[in-house]
């Protein structure tokens, strides 16, 4: 008998390690042979563990499988009989079969460590493309694909990439960022768990396709299953030649290490992170000049986000074309949508552009863990916007967000049911910014402290209006003043809660004691 149990964080974190063990005694006792592959997650956390077995109809699904529950489950597998805990065929369940799997397509699937199992589920076909073709056709597959980077920006990866091709250097870098410090969000972390070498190989073919011969993954501290996930998968490269010198016999060469950040949120953006890789205070730089003309150690580097790498297999290998008959307007493919707070269904749920933000939380995500009504949620991470119930019929777009004052960020939806207080969450923003804040620019610095000691004041019922009106005034000065994007998106959360939200900022007894 052949079963799976994740060893991603998520599941481990809920027992599946004590899970695996169990079943180790419970095949022992009943002299039963059995083989444990530890997979990655399939993304449906509110069922992990979730164990699976191997059959000749295809793998069977159980969970949430406790460690109580081991041996009556060990014994309805053995007899294929009813089990509460039974999901039936993975494949059908209907929160998977919705999906359109393309960078997620082994997640959950394969064994994270196996090199050969990932090249039997189509893994480094992307490469072999990529590898018969000249730079300039590699970079024209990726521009016409549509991918746009997934970090938050969207800026189109095929122009980044030509940008620091056409770059005269002696050296140029590929950089991951995968410094994933968003409010709930886990993609990256996902992803890096159960398939590292699809982004491996997704910076791989970016290396070949403009000249670079070194590559960076900055992984968050936070994040060790993760970093030891993918340092294996590394070496496991390294080993069959898919990186060093002379690749799969070709005249490139692509060297790889992870390194790993102490948990500083603002090393998400690109030129904090390269301070960093260079081994200083992680502070951002002024641009220009852009990370593509001049950026790690004064040499052009592409900077990416996990899910972009990630999406380059895919691109290569299946066509351009085919990613871009995927999604809506100028949002091309897919984006894992990663669901969490208050809410029913948690987990990580990849599907083209154009849902709406209503189907994601009403009818993927099942509504609120509490029962009760939905009352906003915050899509992008901390510095995301609050979107109330009025707005979920807004696609899942980055323009068709953009006109409704909120950004995608990262994927990560946050949900709140009408519990919330969005005066206090509006607070948590500014305090947030302040806290995470490099200190390089004043916007930034001084501004997200006045922010928190002005909401304060609001709540205290202290010159309402024009304490208001100061309020609008810092997110405006934050927004277009500020260096990056850590100043200059905590106005979303802020402006966003006031407007859709203003009775929560009204004084009221409850508030003004708690504002004391």
């Amino acid at each position: 008998m052949k079963i799976f149990i994740p060893r991603d964080a998520g599941a481990v974190a809920v027992g599946a390690d004590d899970v695996a063990d169990a079943f180790v005694r419970a095949a022992e006792a009943r002299k039963l042979e059995l083989e444990i592959v530890r997979n990655g997650s399939r993304g449906l956390y509110w069922l992990e563990p979730m164990i699976e077995m191997a059959t000749p109809q295809g793998r069977v699904a159980f969970g949430p499988v406790a460690e109580d529950d081991v041996d009556a489950v060990l014994d309805a597998m053995i007899a294929d009989a009813a089990h509460p805990l039974r999901l039936g065929v993975t494949e059908e369940i209907p929160w998977l079969k919705r999906q359109t799997r393309l960078s997620f397509a082994r997640c959950g699937v394969i064994d994270p460590r196996s090199l050969d199992e990932y090249r039997a589920y189509d893994g480094y076909k992307g490469l072999a493309r990529a590898l018969t073709l000249t730079p300039a056709q590699i970079i024209a597959d990726v521009t016409t694909s549509g991918l746009r980077g997934r970090g938050g920006a969207g800026f189109p990866t095929g122009i980044k990439w030509k940008t620091v091709a056409d770059t005269a250097a002696d050296r140029k870098f590929i950089v991951c960022n995968a410094d994933e410090g968003d409010s709930g969000t886990f993609a990256d972390r996902m992803l890096f768990e159960g398939d590292p070498f699809v982004v491996i190989e997704g910076m791989t073919i970016a290396g070949i396709a403009v000249g670079a011969t070194k590559g960076y993954i900055y992984i968050r501290s936070e994040y060790p299953h993760a970093i030891a996930a993918t340092n294996i998968a590394i070496a496991a490269a390294e080993r069959a030649g898919f990186l060093g010198a002379n690749i799969c016999g070709s005249a490139h060469s692509f060297d790889l290490e992870v390194r790993v950040g102490a948990g500083a949120y603002v090393c998400g953006e690109e030129t904090a992170l390269l301070e960093s890789l260079e081994g200083r205070r992680g502070i951002v730089r002024a641009k220009p000049p852009l990370p593509a003309h001049k950026g790690l150690f004064g040499k052009p580097t592409v900077i990416n986000n996990v899910l972009s790498f990630a999406a380059i297999p895919f691109i290569l290998n299946d066509g351009a074309k085919a990613y871009a008959e995927f999604g809506m307007g100028r949002s091309r493919g897919t984006m894992p949508i990663q669901l969490a707070g208050n809410i029913k269904n948690g987990g990580l749920f990849e599907v083209a552009f154009g849902i709406t933000l209503g189907e994601l939380v009403d009818e993927v995500g099942g509504g609120t863990l509490s029962g009760r009504p939905v009352r906003a949620v915050q899509v992008g991470g901390p510095l995301g916007a609050y979107f109330p119930r009025e707005l979920f019929d807004t696609p899942f777009d980055y323009e068709a967000f953009a006109k409704r004052d909120g950004l995608i960020g990262h994927g990560g939806i946050v949900v709140f049911d009408d519990s919330v207080d969005m005066a206090k969450q509006a607070r948590f923003a500014m305090e947030f910014c302040a806290v995470e804040s490099c200190g390089k620019c004043t916007p930034c610095r001084i501004g997200s402290t006045r922010g928190v000691e002005t909401i304060d004041k609001i709540r205290r019922g202290e010159r309402v209006a024009e304490n208001t009106a100061v309020l609008e005034d810092l997110c405006h000065t934050l927004k277009f003043g500020s260096l990056c994007a850590l100043g200059g998106f905590t106005s979303y959360p802020v402006m966003s809660a006031l407007k859709h939200f203003p009775d929560d900022f009204a004084p009221t007894p409850a508030r003004l004691q708690a504002a004391e």
